[in-house]
């Protein structure tokens, strides 16, 4: 389908009750393993990674491309930048049949020993954001499903990269991060900040949690692939480049891991 075609179904679908609103995805457009990309402009470089794709819906944020590799069903759909976005993506292709969500982003390092370059596999979240408590107390984990972050982390070692598996931290403000100091409550970011550290938190991201507590709540298998793109500790971020050749690395670590999750198989 062109994208022409595809803007043409958009304007058709938005008081089609089965047609979802945001996403403008129908059952029979997606495969039940879906990655899930910040960034609208990724979604044509992931796809270029399956043996074949088809543009399917674009509105607003969200991009859908579906396809297969190496026989396997797989859908990447964009979420835009942040959790109220990703919460949405969730809900509206678990409607249409999604069952895996694989967020596939990028993050700024939090420890020594997380290199620029190499992968997080997550397996929780700290909810330092607002979507996911409108989902669930806030005493309520965000974890990431077991039998996806053990294919992730087979397919890491499978494919020879660098990775960790742990905790990292999902936010709200991005420049409250960047540049707390410029912050009405700078002190009590600089004091979270340093205790996420000492903790062990591996990385800071914008999606992760919500995608973990959204997902418990609807029952489908969730995991999350960063790529640690910057340090801004050590003043070291990767080059266009190196972006580039180390985005593909974590689409392949995410698609091949694909192949070990049942098609349609529930959350387990």
């Amino acid at each position: 389908m062109s994208k022409e075609d595809a803007a043409e179904e958009v304007k058709g679908g938005l008081l089609d009750e089965a047609v979802q609103y945001h996403v403008q995805l129908k059952k029979g457009d997606i495969s039940d393993f879906v990655i899930l990309p910040g960034d609208p402009g990724r979604v044509e470089f992931i796809a270029e990674h399956f043996d074949k794709a088809e543009l399917v819906a674009e509105n607003r944020e969200y991009k859908t491309m579906t396809g297969e590799y190496k026989g396997r069903p797989v859908t990447v759909t964009s979420t835009g930048i942040g959790c109220p976005s990703a919460a949405i993506a969730i809900e509206e292709l678990a409607n249409v049949g999604a069952s895996t969500f694989v967020r596939c982003g990028t993050s700024g390092a939090m420890q020594e020993h997380t290199k620029v370059g190499e992968k997080v596999i997550a397996t929780g979240a700290v909810r330092y954001e607002g979507t996911s408590i409108q989902y669930m107390p806030i005493e309520f984990p965000a974890v990431a499903s077991h039998d996806m972050v053990l294919a992730l982390k087979n397919s890491a070692i499978k494919n020879k990269l660098d990775h960790h598996l742990g905790i990292v931290q999902s936010k709200d403000s991005f420049y409250g991060q960047h540049n707390p100091e410029k912050m009405p409550i700078a002190d009590e970011l600089r004091q979270k900040w340093d205790a996420w550290v000492k903790g062990g938190v591996l990385c800071s991201e914008m999606e992760a949690a919500t995608i973990f507590v959204v997902g418990s709540y609807r029952k489908v298998r969730t995991g999350a692939v960063l790529l640690v793109a910057g340090d801004q500790a050590r003043g070291e971020s990767l080059t266009k480049e190196e972006y580039k050749d180390n985005m593909s690395e974590s689409v392949r670590l995410i698609l091949d891991s694909s192949l070990d999750i049942e098609v349609g198989g529930e959350n387990g």
